[in-house]
This record gives C-alpha cells, structure tokens and sequence, in this order.
C-alpha cells in the first residue's frame, strides 16, 4: 500500500478539525458553534478508523476465526461507540444551552450575549 493512502486518514481528520475550529472561531451564531463542534468532534473518528483499520483484518468477532488470523483491534471499535455517545450528549447539552441562552436574551449571537454576565 503506498504511503499516501495509509495516511489518508489522519489527513482527513486534521482538515476536520481545523476547519471545525475555524467555524468555531468565526462563528456568529450560537447554533452554528454547536455544529461546528459537532465537526470538530467527527475528526476523532477519522483518527480512530485510522489508528484501528488492518489491511487485510476481519471483525474482531474471535469464535468463528481461527488463532493467529489478523483482525481489527477491538479496543479501537469501543472507543469509537463511546465517543459517538459522548459527541450526541455534548450537542445536546449545547443546544439546550443554546435554547436558554435565547429565552434569557432574545438573540443567539455569541457577542450579544453580555446581559447573561452577572
């Protein structure tokens, strides 16, 4: 396998993440911070399914495969499940947040959101 495609990737995670930063950092509206962070939160599984991914390897399912055979690492795949879960969790906190935020002040604009300081 040549070495671009090995590294494909991590390089689709790294364009994930800056340009999921850059939306945060220019982001106007609080909705779209939120989805922003979603993006920039997606690049971890991009890392992950580069860390895990055998050329070659099968599921890590170990009672139909014989001893020896190459599989998938199956700590990888757990992480993945549990970052899943932790992102849904973290967007839903935000929005709801982000819900408050508008009922208290009237607008979702990060900036105009200095009459919730106390």
């Amino acid at each position: 396998m040549p070495l671009h495609l090995s590294l494909l990737p991590y390089w689709v995670a790294a364009w994930l993440f800056f340009w999921g930063l850059y939306g945060i950092v220019t982001s106007r509206h609080l909705v779209h911070c939120v989805v922003c962070l979603a993006v920039l939160q997606t690049s971890t599984y991009m890392l992950l399914l580069g860390i895990g991914y055998r050329r070659g390897g099968t599921a890590p399912v170990f009672a139909d495969i014989p001893p020896g055979r190459l599989t998938v690492d199956p700590v990888v795949q757990a992480l993945m499940l549990t970052d899943v879960v932790v992102e849904a969790v973290v967007v839903a906190l935000l929005l709801a947040i982000v819900v408050k935020a508008h009922e208290k002040s009237g607008c979702v604009d990060p900036h105009d959101l200095r009459t919730l300081r106390g």
